[in-house]
């Protein structure tokens, strides 16, 4: 997202100029300067080891938490905070603006070190580590993390409220619950440094720490590729689905969006709203099994032509079947033509016979047919559309996917990308014939 509203800079700088502040160091309090910057020089290269080829791919932010929070449990709250700064300043950003992101992630680094450095010595666990005591460190440790996850949420969840414009009652909805278990782990990881860096092994035995952590990650890293691999394979199919039906260009990947909005509206988790997504952009796959004369047929099908056409469902989930990781997006796939009232395709379903998933897609399917341009009808308004889907749901569409489309769209707007070069424009029904087909009767 290149062009960032102007609400979210405010959010940003608000954020920035409190994390400045954090920074400020404290009067009569001796600072460890050598410790800040051999944490720092270590947090800053194991990020850029995280994001490297030796590893394979790149970790999110936050890979190496153990050593800022190593250095909450060692160092006063503005050293401490001031470890992540330059990581998270050299770190590398893949989208756009650069600069932004970079100065966001060190603002909400500081302001999550400094919170959980500031709990972790009230509590007096400042102590209990110079001593060596564990099991009394674990209790001020413990709250030192719950803050800096809480810190973190917080600002993670106002970014999405005031950035993407998400309702404030889902913009927080799972992000601590999401990240407070893996950052506890970094935390006792953190606690293990904190104590052997006082211990009279010093710093040397702390680094020790992160050899199995490193493992970890290596671990992760190979899932984020299998993930990777998961995704060039459903680009490669929808490509192949692209070139087949020049005039749908781009369908699927529009489709997979409005399938992932209404399914946010919806309130499901992350995982399903990104399976729901596969399941949008993988509908028409079985496309591929329909001869191309059909696909780009000008005018009305004949009814033998159309039955024809009626099958890329089953051929699309004969593709799709062994395909572990896609999940229920595979019923989607499958039924996505089916109609409430059971007059659909292929098995003729009824009501909640039909898959949650496939009542999603089949709402999207339409809505982007309907505002998209093909050979055989001319896009319409987006309000035109959402008004035929509400026309149609109770028959056709399931209600409840239908509103909560046209609350999505509502608040945050469609704007579909052009579907192909058509050469010839569409042709116009004569005066007193129908608009268009009806919703989803598109090929």
């Amino acid at each position: 997202m290149e062009a960032v509203p102007v609400r979210a800079r405010v959010y940003v700088a608000c954020v920035l100029a409190a994390a400045l502040l954090c920074l400020l160091p404290l009067p009569g309090v001796r600072t460890p300067w050598w410790a800040v910057a051999l944490l720092a020089a270590l947090y800053a290269g194991c990020e850029r080891v995280a994001r490297s080829r030796f590893v394979g791919i790149s970790h999110p932010a936050g890979t190496f938490y153990p050593v800022l929070l190593a250095g909450a449990f060692l160092l006063p709250a503005p050293a401490a905070a001031l470890v992540a700064v330059p990581g998270a300043l050299l770190s590398h950003v893949e989208q756009r603006p650069v600069a932004l992101r970079r100065v966001w992630r060190a603002a909400q680094l500081v302001l999550g070190v400094w919170a959980a450095a500031r709990v972790h010595r009230a509590l007096g666990g400042r102590d209990a580590v110079v001593s060596g005591d564990v099991p009394y460190a674990l209790g001020p440790a413990g709250a030192a993390v719950l803050a800096f996850c809480l810190v973190l949420a917080v600002l993670d969840g106002g970014i999405l409220a005031v950035a993407e414009r998400v309702p404030v009652r889902r913009a927080w909805r799972g992000l601590v619950s999401r990240s407070l278990a893996p950052i506890a782990v970094h935390g006792l990881a953190g606690l293990m440094m904190a104590v052997l860096w006082r211990s009279p092994y010093g710093p040397v035995a702390a680094l020790l720490v992160l050899l199995p952590m490193c493992v970890s990650w290596w671990a992760f890293a190979q899932y984020h590729r299998e993930r990777a691999a998961h995704q060039a394979t459903i680009r490669a199919l929808v490509q192949a689905v692209d070139i087949k039906d020049g005039y749908t260009r781009g369908h699927s990947e529009r489709v997979g969006q409005a399938s992932m909005m209404i399914a946010r509206e919806l309130g499901m988790d992350d995982e399903r709203v990104e399976v729901l997504r596969f399941a949008g952009i993988l509908h028409d796959v079985g496309k591929l099994g329909v001869p191309t004369r059909l696909l780009r047929k000008d005018g009305p099908l004949t009814p033998e032509e159309r039955r024809v056409i009626e099958l890329h469902p089953e051929y699309g989930h004969e593709m799709v079947r062994g395909i572990g990781f896609l999940g229920e997006a595979r019923a989607a796939v499958l039924h996505h033509h089916e109609r409430l009232d059971g007059t659909g395709y292929p098995y003729g379903l009824m009501g909640s016979q039909i898959p949650e998933s496939a009542r999603v897609v089949a709402v999207a399917d339409a809505f982007d047919a309907m505002t998209s341009t093909r050979s055989y009808s001319r896009a319409r308004p987006v309000a035109v559309a959402l008004a035929e889907l509400k026309r149609c749901s109770g028959s056709q569409f399931d209600p409840v996917m239908v509103a909560a489309l046209v609350e999505a769209v509502g608040r945050a707007g469609w704007r579909p990308a052009v579907t192909a070069d058509v050469v010839d424009p569409p042709r116009i029904p004569p005066p007193g014939a129908p608009v268009s087909s009806p919703p989803g009767a598109h090929r």
